[in-house]
């Protein structure tokens, strides 16, 4: 890296760079907070209450991987390529600037928008109309992606010089662990990878994911809350509710991924709010919860259906695709506790309560739909199925397995 931004330098950056002059009178403002300290976050404020927020990755590999910001610069490049997908407010790509050799990212900052994450955290409502449009737009981005080569091959683009060989598979589980384990994590995360080695059948389920991962259009790949905004008049309003953001991970891939990894962050809000003690059972602990599963299951359930509604295709491309997005809510939920002990070195019986129902997500995905949604995958379709009259998906018969036909390794 040639230049380290800091406050001191970053307008100074700006004005070289072109997106401001002296006579705009920019002013550094703040520095926001980015989990992990994975990238620096400068929020500078321009004429006109403008504001641009000045992202930098602090580490970067020199091995020939390409930066995640250049992620998100060519996600900016596919929306002028293509007007189309540009045409998804939701999605329009805010960046203004990437400076690939000193892996700088320049961006609007929209100042009447709010991450759902904390809008939920303050306001304390849950409305469903927020998890339909946020259903919708996915779906539209899926939908119009779906099978169109000429999409594929431009995510396939790589930095000058590099080259990539495929993409990327989200549907990894634990790599295997060896004694410096621990030097590297707390001693009561241990728990997590001790209950993940000693169910089979867990790890199974993901090597089940990884082999049935079928990339067939752009995904986001890290829709977390944080990464959606949600305008500040959102009652008021009937377009541009809400904006995607962050398109650093993203990639041609499977929408099961995407929309189990939103279903996720739904949960992880019931599940963030448990009451845990050694002393509570696991189903009292759930039960305890101050925002309780009863408050979370209209929206995954709003969530699910607007997005099948805009894209019922899908149910005939995979008909499995709903019990494949609970499995992968269930993963997006055990990696978010990877991330937790890795960045916050942070592991207790909240997140121990958080890996159990990950391993029903993942290991009895039908039951865990009736169980958490409150709501059988048969009900979840029918409307959609009585509206556009798709085929009802069949049944598999459920036989026990007297032995596994795939290869499982750790760690796919």
């Amino acid at each position: 890296m040639l230049l380290s931004l800091s406050s001191h330098n970053v307008i100074q950056y700006l004005q070289d760079a072109g997106l401001c002059s002296s006579e705009d009178g920019a002013s550094y403002e703040s520095e926001l907070p980015e989990s992990g300290n994975k990238n620096l976050n400068l929020l500078v404020t321009l004429a006109g209450n403008r504001k641009l927020l000045v992202k930098q990755e602090r580490n970067i590999n020199n091995d020939g991987t390409p930066h995640e910001f250049f992620n998100e610069w060519l996600f900016q490049q596919l929306l002028q390529q293509f007007p189309v997908l540009g045409n998804i407010s939701a999605i329009a790509s805010l960046v203004l600037h990437f400076d690939e050799e000193n892996s700088i990212l320049v961006r609007s900052y929209l100042t009447e928008y709010i991450e759902l994450g904390s809008f939920y955290e303050k306001t304390e409502i849950f409305p469903e109309s927020i998890a339909a449009v946020i259903g919708t737009t996915l779906a539209g981005l899926h939908r119009t992606t779906f099978q169109r080569r000429e999409y594929r091959d431009f995510m396939a683009t790589a930095p000058e010089g590099q080259f990539r060989y495929s993409f990327y598979n989200p549907a990894q589980g634990i790599n295997s662990i060896g004694p410096d384990i621990f030097g590297i994590v707390p001693t009561d995360a241990l728990k997590f990878y001790t209950f993940y080695q000693r169910h089979e059948s867990l790890e199974s389920a993901i090597a089940d994911l990884s082999y049935e991962w079928k990339p067939c259009c752009l995904t986001h790949n890290d829709l977390q809350l944080n990464n959606i905004l949600v305008h500040s008049r959102w009652q008021q309003l009937d377009n541009c509710l809400i904006r995607l953001i962050d398109w650093e991970a993203c990639s041609w891939g499977d929408p099961a991924f995407d929309l189990g990894t939103l279903v996720a962050s739904y949960l992880k809000i019931w599940l963030s709010s448990l009451i845990v003690d050694p002393t509570i059972e696991l189903e009292e602990s759930l039960r305890l919860a101050v925002t309780p599963l009863e408050v979370i299951q209209p929206l995954i359930v709003a969530l699910i259906q607007a997005y099948l509604h805009a894209f019922p295709m899908i149910l005939e491309y995979r008909q499995d695709f709903i019990l494949r997005v609970v499995q992968f809510a269930g993963l997006a939920l055990i990696h978010q506790i990877q991330d937790m002990i890795k960045c916050r070195k942070y592991f207790d019986n909240r997140e121990l309560c958080m890996l159990k129902v990950a391993k029903t997500l993942l290991t009895m995905p039908e039951q865990a739909l009736l169980t958490i949604l409150g709501i059988s995958e048969s009900e979840l379709i029918q409307p959609v199925v009585k509206l556009h009259k798709l085929p009802e998906p069949e049944r598999e018969q459920q036989l026990l397995r007297i032995y596994y036909e795939k290869t499982r390794l750790r760690g796919c």
